[in-house]
């Protein structure tokens, strides 16, 4: 068994083909291989584990929601500021506290939560499904069958890193993935986000569908 970028692969024939360029087993991470191994089936194979990549990240999408929430966090600031200089009644003040506190998050808090997140999210791939772990304060999960699955599709990185969507693409809602929106993500699909060596990953996924006599997208 051997670990591959941020995730451990299990040595199957459906995965012989691969590029070498899997670590030694000595840098395995063994607690994420532990939680992956906690949802499996007793005759199930764990093929691939692994978490996105941590720390603040900047998105695509951030090249517009920066200066949105740069636009709202400072209007609400400047509202707030002007009503306590102008000594308006008390209910004006209150009004205002709503907006600064979404303007605070909107501007800074959204990247610390969506690193939160990520830090508390594991993903594994077996022989016959793919697995989401998250959830900040409760753990959900979701399970992905292979023989169901369709319209994947690989986005990589020119650092080899990258994402794997596991189904149809939200529209336009998939601006807003990992934007920490509010009430965003229940329109995303569901996605290996931010993994490292995300072609390998790919390449185990499809070996994996393929075996089951899927004929995924």
């Amino acid at each position: 068994m051997s670990l591959t970028g941020a995730g451990c692969v299990e040595s199957t024939a459906a995965n012989a083909r691969l590029p070498d360029t899997r670590l030694r087993p000595d840098t395995m991470n063994y607690e994420l291989e532990q939680v992956a191994r906690s949802q499996l089936a007793r005759n199930e194979k764990l093929l691939w584990s692994g978490q996105p990549r941590g720390g603040v990240r900047l998105r695509a999408s951030d090249a517009l929601f920066i200066p949105f929430s740069l636009m709202w966090g400072g209007f609400a600031f400047f509202w707030e500021a002007t009503v306590l200089q102008q000594g308006a009644p008390g209910f004006m003040a209150l009004w205002g506290i709503p907006f600064v506190l979404v303007g605070i998050y909107v501007i800074l808090g959204r990247f610390f939560v969506d690193a939160w997140m990520r830090s508390r999210t594991y993903y594994a791939l077996t022989d016959q499904r793919a697995i989401i772990i998250s959830g900040l304060f409760s753990q959900q999960v979701k399970s992905l069958p292979l023989r169901t699955m369709s319209d994947i599709t690989l986005k990589e990185r020119a650092d080899g890193s990258g994402s794997i969507v596991l189904g149809p693409s939200s529209g336009p809602y998939s601006w807003f993935a990992g934007s920490g929106w509010p009430g965003t993500g229940r329109y995303q699909p569901p996605t290996f986000e931010m993994i490292e060596n995300v072609r390998n990953v790919h390449t185990i996924l499809r070996d994996a569908q393929a075996s089951t006599g899927a004929g995924g997208a």
